[in-house]
């Protein structure tokens, strides 16, 4: 099965097709998510969503709101995840 692209739009899909987050307005890769609503629950319904759809762990300590903060952060920090699984440098 190929791998699933980490982008911005796939994070922004990922949280409004699992009804992670349902935001009044479109979501763009920099939008706060905390400010949409993403809080502890949600939060643990995207890191299951990641293992399923992108095939990444996220461990509890990775989980800062830096890392989570918007679609593009955390696109950001899965793609940098993937690569470093995947051995890259």
């Amino acid at each position: 099965m190929p791998e699933v692209p980490i982008t911005p739009a796939a994070v922004i899909e990922l949280l409004t097709a699992e009804q992670i987050l349902e935001p009044q307005e479109p979501l763009t890769s920099d939008t706060d998510l905390f400010s949409m609503g993403l809080d502890s629950m949600a939060m643990m319904q995207l890191l299951l969503q990641v293992e399923e759809r992108f095939g990444l762990t996220i461990n509890p300590a990775e989980m800062t709101r830096e890392r989570f903060a918007t679609a593009g952060a955390l696109a950001g920090f899965l793609g940098e995840k993937r690569r470093l699984a995947a051995g890259g440098h």
